[in-house]
Order: C-alpha cells, then sequence, then structure tokens
C-alpha cells in the first residue's frame, strides 16, 4: 500500500517511464477524467449566487470579506482572462488527481460534503486515507508549499479552509498536494495537530468551532473594520494596500479614494497620494 510520501516522486517516474503498478485501470481513470473536466466546465459556465450562504472554504477569509460577499455586495466585475484563469486552475486540479491515481495511490472521497455548526462544504478528499485539498500556484506561491511557509503568510485562507474541513471529518492530519502551473512542479505539504514545535503550530491554534459562531454573529452585524491596513509605498508618503486587499474583489467599495498606477511589475493601488508618482495611471482603473 502507497503512501503520501512518495506521491510527488512516483506521479514523476509514472510520466518518464509509462509504466503503471498492477491494479491501475489506465483506460478507466482517463476516461473518468474526462468526466470529470466535462463537469467542471459546466460549473464554471453557470450562475453562482453566494449571497446569503456561508462556506467552509471562506473560514480563513478576512471578516469584511466574508460580510461582504454574504450580503451581496457588489465587488470588480470579473473578466473574461479571469474567468479563463479560474477554469484552467480547476482542470489542472484535476489533472493532478488523475496522475496520482494513476501513479498507484488512492484518491477517495472526492467532493463529499460537510458540514460544521450548520456551515456546509465540499472535500477534495483523501489521497491514501489523508485528508487533502489541491492547490493550482503561481511559481510565487508555489514556494510557500515547497518550503512549508504557508502558516508565515496566508492570503487566501487556506490553513483555515483545511481545518474546517478536518474539523468536521474529525482529522489531526491534513496536507495540500500544490501544483506549479508554470513550472509544472509538484509539492506536498503536511499538517499534524498533534506535534508540539511545529513552525505552523500557531497558525492552527484556534478554534473551528468558535469561528464557525464568529461569522454567523459578523454576518448578522455591523459591517466589519478593514480586513488589513494601507501600508507605506516606500519613502515617498504615499500609501498602498496590503497584500491581502490587492486580490480582493472589494477593495473599491472599501477604500473608494483608491488610485491604481501602472507600474512595469503591475498595477499599485494606492490609497493615499502625497507624490503623483511617474508612470500612468491615477484615477480608477479596471486591470
Amino acid at each position: 500500500m502507497k503512501t503520501v510520501d512518495t506521491l510527488i516522486s512516483d506521479i514523476y517516474t509514472m510520466l518518464e517511464t509509462k509504466e503503471f503498478d498492477d491494479g491501475v485501470d489506465k483506460e478507466e481513470i482517463c476516461s473518468r477524467f474526462g468526466d470529470v473536466c466535462a463537469d467542471l466546465l459546466r460549473e464554471q459556465l453557470s450562475n453562482q449566487d453566494s449571497v446569503g450562504r456561508l462556506r467552509l472554504s471562506g473560514f480563513g477569509k478576512p471578516n469584511r470579506q466574508i460580510y461582504n460577499s454574504y450580503h451581496g455586495v457588489v465587488g470588480e466585475p470579473i473578466n473574461g482572462p479571469t474567468y479563463i484563469k479560474f477554469i484552467y486552475g480547476h482542470l489542472t486540479e484535476a489533472v493532478v488527481l488523475a496522475l496520482t491515481e494513476l501513479a498507484g495511490h488512492t484518491v477517495t472521497d472526492q467532493q463529499k460534503k460537510v458540514q460544521v455548526e450548520g456551515i456546509n462544504g465540499h472535500i477534495d478528499g483523501y489521497i491514501d486515507g489523508v485528508l487533502m485539498d489541491v492547490k493550482s500556484c503561481s511559481s510565487f506561491g508555489f514556494k510557500k508549499f515547497r518550503n512549508n511557509t504557508l502558516h508565515e503568510d496566508d492570503p487566501f485562507g487556506y490553513i483555515g479552509q483545511l481545518r474546517a474541513y478536518a474539523h468536521a471529518e474529525r482529522q489531526h492530519t491534513y496536507g495540500w498536494l500544490a501544483f506549479d502551473k508554470q513550472n509544472g512542479t509538484l509539492a506536498w505539504l503536511q499538517y499534524d495537530e498533534t506535534k508540539d514545535n511545529t513552525p505552523y503550530k500557531k497558525a492552527i491554534d484556534w478554534s473551528v468551532t468558535e469561528r464557525a459562531h464568529e461569522i454567523k454573529k459578523l454576518v448578522g452585524g455591523p459591517l466589519p473594520t478593514v480586513c488589513y491596513e494601507e501600508v507605506p509605498d516606500g519613502k515617498s508618503g504615499n500609501m498602498q494596500l496590503a497584500t491581502g486587499c490587492r486580490w480582493c474583489a472589494y477593495k473599491d467599495t472599501c477604500w473608494p479614494e483608491l488610485r491604481v498606477y501602472k507600474y512595469s511589475n503591475g498595477p499599485r493601488y494606492l490609497t493615499k497620494v502625497v507624490k503623483e508618482p511617474r508612470v500612468a495611471g491615477g484615477i480608477p482603473s479596471d486591470f
């Protein structure tokens, strides 16, 4: 019986040698993969309304973002290229799970419905009996999984999401199977809540049940404060959005005076302009 300890090397070896373990039904896995891709595309082409709904996937997100989503606050419209990135991300995650099975590892309980205090969610499943979540990432984001530094910077709330699933499933060990979309590399990052003195101990030292009660209470109350305070933009005196706000669809709602400038390394969102940047922009803009 294989374990997740050899998962990455087994996938690479299978692809390089085109050799399969006894009992691996290549044709059945490939056929099922095609069905999964079709279902994913259908789902992405349907209208998905999250107004008035709480999800376990949001447990790690900041309070104001949860509040805005629940109450249907209008955020940045999602453009075509962004939708394509979403679809591509879901499809690559399906590829990784198919490769996992082709490499002789077991994948079970995919999209199983779970619940915490009445809040629903769906897990990605288990690999070799370990609760897991699959994440497709940029090369920058991938380093957090490869180097075990996710606990130092988790702006998308991946830890809170998987901890909620683990609580629902009564699991103390869980992990992420990460895929670098740019380079094709894979990484497995596993947490064990029973171990002390781990680098991620502080990041998981909170109650999932209490968080569920907090979320229910906050969506019925007043608008929470901004999720992240603005930060200095160098020594110019200008202030810019924190990293956690840059990728949020509600940044214009939370920061109505926001100005966007086109720098060579991408857009920069300034909340306060003391010294006008010598680049294009300066007005609310859609990048």
